[in-house]
């Protein structure tokens, strides 16, 4: 099992609440924290652009993370929503298979 942490920003805590509830409800992450205040500088379309967002801290499996991919594109509301995805390199070995159960389904994990 190979834990990964993925980040996404949302334009709001609404939309974050949303994502998360979906997200750990359909099983494609464990647990997700919300960090509001997050201020973004970027670059959209030749434009730099500065915005307040609310950061996901998604943690899944490497298994799960290409059905996290296309439901967070369903339900984000951004063209080109921010989906990272960063190797756990390690950490408390229960709470590592913990996000392993709770993201399993009954064909894979």
């Amino acid at each position: 099992m190979s834990a990964i942490a993925c980040l996404c920003t949302c334009p709001d805590a609404d939309t974050a609440r949303r994502l998360a509830g979906a997200l750990v409800g359909e099983r494609l992450a464990a647990c997700v924290n919300l960090l509001p205040g997050v201020r973004s500088v970027y670059r959209w379309q030749g434009e730099v652009h500065e915005d307040q967002e609310v950061l996901l801290v998604v943690k899944t499996t490497r298994a799960r993370l290409d059905a996290l991919t296309e439901r967070i594109r369903a339900l984000h509301p951004y063209e080109l929503p921010e989906v990272v995805a960063v190797d756990i390199a390690g950490g408390l070995p229960a709470y590592l298979a913990w996000i392993a159960e709770e993201t399993r389904t009954g064909d894979s994990a």
